[in-house]
């Protein structure tokens, strides 16, 4: 019988960016997903989490050069993480034409934990989503970059599942009636000699019950150096 594939599952996938070393620039390290101007942070070392402290664990990324781009093997139905940023911040998701589909602001000007606006705070969760799936994102601070980190990249994506064909919804009613006679009436079966090896069989397998249907350079963010006006340099 065939099967058709139509109802998705959903599966989520969280990337914390633990275990790479401090500098690392991403790429292809993750299967399935290319980054772009991203580099790893480890707190400690070359981030100062204490203005731009991690989600969970001690590293995370920032954008490093430039807006960061992800792009996916396969299509996700969302893309989210969490963002601690000096200036303003969007998400754009794209589909496989590079046609922008969806995006996602940041609330404040600003989080960081020292200098972020009146009422932020660090590790704002944004989240951009489209149901006929995004190809690629571009994550955009300041164009020169190094004005936010990211940690806890969260990823919707979607699996195929298989369902009972066209042909065996017909008949399935067909082969219930079936069984329920043999279970219903069975000393109406009659088994001659000829062919009592292929009744026998015939009854032990549907009383089994098988009938049935059958996924760089460091950011800098260690701001020492923070120079007096009122934008937030983060990239000594």
């Amino acid at each position: 019988m065939a099967a058709v594939f139509a109802p998705l599952q959903a599966d989520t996938v969280v990337i914390d960016f633990e275990g790479l070393s401090d500098g690392t620039s991403l790429a292809s390290q993750y299967p399935g997903i290319t980054f772009s101007n991203a580099t790893i942070l480890v707190a400690g070392i070359s981030l100062n989490e204490f203005e731009f402290p991690p989600h969970s664990g001690t590293n995370v990324i920032f954008d490093d050069g430039g807006p960061i781009s992800i792009s996916f093997a396969s299509p996700v139905l969302s893309f989210g993480a969490y963002f601690t940023y000096s200036g303003p911040l969007t998400i754009a998701g794209f589909d496989t034409l590079n046609n922008e589909i969806a995006t996602a602001s940041s609330v404040y000007s600003s989080s960081d934990a020292l200098y972020g606006d009146a009422g932020s705070s660090p590790n704002e969760f944004l989240q951009v989503a489209f149901t006929s799936g995004i190809s690629s994102f571009t994550i955009i601070g300041d164009p020169a970059g190094s004005s936010f980190v990211m940690d806890d990249a969260t990823l919707t994506t979607s699996t195929a599942m298989p369902e009972p064909g066209t042909a065996f919804l017909l008949l399935a009613p067909a082969v219930l009636l079936i069984v329920f006679n043999i279970y219903k009436s069975p000393k109406n079966l009659v088994i001659d000699e000829a062919s009592s090896h292929n009744n026998l069989a015939f009854v032990v397998y549907r009383h089994r019950g098988v009938v049935r249907p059958a996924g760089a350079h460091h950011f800098s963010c260690r701001i020492s150096d923070r120079k007096q006006s009122t934008s937030t340099d983060a990239s000594q």
